[in-house]
């Protein structure tokens, strides 16, 4: 779908920086500096992007003070931090190519649904009965979108997403292609007969910018709401269970997988490939290392790794004992003659 372009003026005064040169130049996508033609914006932040600057054919760049006068592109947008500014120029570039606000043809409403204004809804989508969208919203092609879901201001649901009925997503959340939220969650009763599911009958909520990567699932409560916390940015293919509560401005990187009725605090970070069990905390700021099994409860501000996770410098001990150790093990199974078939 086209962009609207942003004219060299209008990104300076979007950032809140000085342009220098001419603010007539018209820009539809940022790029980087090596691969930047005249239609885009790119960027410079250090002194070892200094070379690739001077050669760069971008229309427009952002520099930092220090490099307001390096050699490049005559037109430059000096502002205190150019990875911030490209990002909110990115955003207004991504909102401008969603065209006209309407409704396809193909999609289905069903009855009492109530669409805000400005609302762009994709081929194929579905919205179920009495489901409630803000204003500016986007729901892209093939969404489903269930029953009584309530739906903030400027959302945006990729292609295919899923929301369940008993869901509130707040301002400006995006889910991506795929996501599923506010399904039901991985309950059931062992018996001696089989396995009886547990009706899961929680809602599920979403703070106002909230991101869901793609094909990620963001379960509904068993009895209470599964909840995650304003600002909370999720990766793809990430698994939270029901009745999971995360706190705010979190970051969750691909592959992680939260146990049923865990708690996390505010700013935690998990990398990739973290596995959570269920019913512990994790407080305020804690910070969980890639492939990290949490089996208790970690406090507030701490850094943790490894499996069973453990402190960060520990378990790094732990690892460099491990492989000064390894040599002489050799040298014993030599001498007692563990190498040796017969």
């Amino acid at each position: 779908m086209p962009v609207t372009p942003l004219t060299a003026q209008a990104v300076a005064d979007l950032v809140g920086g000085r342009l220098s040169g001419p603010g007539d130049v018209a820009l539809t996508r940022v790029r980087s500096l090596a691969a930047a033609e005249a239609v885009d914006l790119s960027l410079c932040v250090g002194p070892r992007w200094l070379p690739a600057l001077a050669a760069t054919a971008a229309g427009a760049v952002l520099v930092p003070p220090s490099h307001a006068e390096a050699p490049g592109p005559a037109c430059r947008i000096v502002v205190a931090d150019p990875m911030a500014a490209i990002a909110i120029v990115a955003e207004a570039l991504q909102a401008s190519s969603v065209g006209a606000a309407q409704v396809d043809p193909t999609a289905r409403l069903g009855r009492g649904v109530i669409l805000g204004e400005g609302c762009h809804v994709g081929a194929y989508a579905v919205i179920g009965d009495d489901a409630r969208v803000g204003d500016r919203c986007v729901i892209g092609p093939g969404v489903v979108v269930e029953a009584e879901v309530r739906i903030g201001d400027d959302v945006r649901l990729d292609p295919r997403v899923v929301i369940h009925a008993g869901t509130i997503l707040g301002d400006r959340v995006h889910c991506k292609s795929g996501a599923t939220i506010g399904g039901p969650g991985f309950g059931f009763l062992s018996t001696a007969a089989g396995h009886q599911r547990i009706p899961q009958v929680g809602g599920c909520i979403l703070g106002a910018d909230v991101e869901i990567g793609a094909n990620s699932c963001v379960d509904r409560g068993s009895l209470d709401d599964t909840v995650i916390g304003r600002g909370t940015k999720i990766d793809n293919l990430v698994h939270v269970a029901h009745n999971v509560r995360i706190g705010e401005h979190c970051l969750m990187m691909a592959g992680v997988g939260i146990s049923g009725s865990t708690r996390i605090g505010d700013r935690v970070v998990l990398a990739g490939q973290v596995g959570v069990v269920g019913h512990i905390e994790i407080g305020d700021g804690a910070r969980i290392g890639a492939q990290a099994g949490v089996i208790s409860s970690v406090p507030a501000g701490a850094t943790v790794s490894g499996f069973p996770a453990r402190p960060h410098r520990a378990f790094m001990r732990a690892q460099a004992a491990l492989y000064r150790l390894s040599p002489h093990v050799d040298a014993l199974e030599r001498l007692v003659g563990g190498d040796d078939d017969a």
